[in-house]
């Protein structure tokens, strides 16, 4: 089997997000009347989309209620959308890799549960917009991640037929095995339970680690074991 396409989750996967999620949940929690949220709080809320960071802010900072959250939601996406990338970067070692994997051929492409529009400007801002054959967001489709269909659909969006899925958490791995996708999980990401637990084909701490974790699920996937091209 040759992996034709290379899959990724971006928040916590490619991009270190958390420092504008952080500033935006502020934003909306302050006009709610409420304290802000450290930094270090908002990485492990991060991950279910912008009303759960939402939900998860509030009862962070006192009490929780669906009109709360209602009343926060358009002043968290109208100051995230507006500040999208002010602290945002990729993870060390990503740009390089995506340069190595395009070079090799392989389709590149982002299954995230970020609302489409969202994630488009964040990769615009960071200057990626021709990297990527497919970006499926939240609301691609009438469903999402860990649904198998939004990672499915988005390998059949960037034209490929075997692809293997790079992420940060158990939404990405439980994605995945519905879908039957082999599996790279970074240990550097916004999961809050460890990593090591969630069964991931390869776990890697750095990017700079990828091509050698794509070679040895490849290698798996040989005759005999031998490894083929990735």
């Amino acid at each position: 089997m040759h992996f034709d396409t290379i899959v990724f989750d971006l928040d916590g996967t490619l991009v270190d997000t958390a420092g504008d999620l952080t500033a935006s949940l502020n934003h909306a929690l302050a006009t709610l009347g409420r304290p802000a949220v450290p930094p270090s709080s908002v990485r492990a809320m991060v991950g279910h989309g912008a009303r759960k960071l939402l939900e998860r802010g509030l009862a962070a900072s006192g009490e929780m209620t669906d009109a709360l959250v209602e009343a926060g939601l358009s002043p968290f996406m109208e100051h995230y959308a507006a500040n999208i990338a002010v602290h945002s970067r990729p993870f060390e070692g990503v740009e390089a890799a995506l340069d190595r994997l395009s070079g090799r051929g392989h389709a590149l492409a982002i299954c995230t549960n970020k609302p489409e529009k969202l994630a488009g400007s964040l990769v615009a801002e960071l200057g990626w917009t021709d990297r990527f054959r497919a970006l499926l967001g939240a609301d691609s489709r009438p469903y999402r991640k860990p649904d198998p269909r939004h990672l499915l659909e988005t390998v059949a969006e960037a034209g490929g037929n075997h692809a293997v899925f790079v992420g940060d958490s158990r939404t990405d791995a439980d994605t995945a095995r519905a879908a039957g996708i082999p599996l790279v999980l970074v240990s550097f990401g916004y999961s809050t339970e460890p990593v090591s637990n969630l069964g991931a084909d390869v776990l890697i701490d750095c990017f700079h680690d990828l091509d050698k974790a794509l070679a040895t699920i490849q290698a798996g996937f040989s005759p005999a074991g031998q490894q083929g091209p990735i």
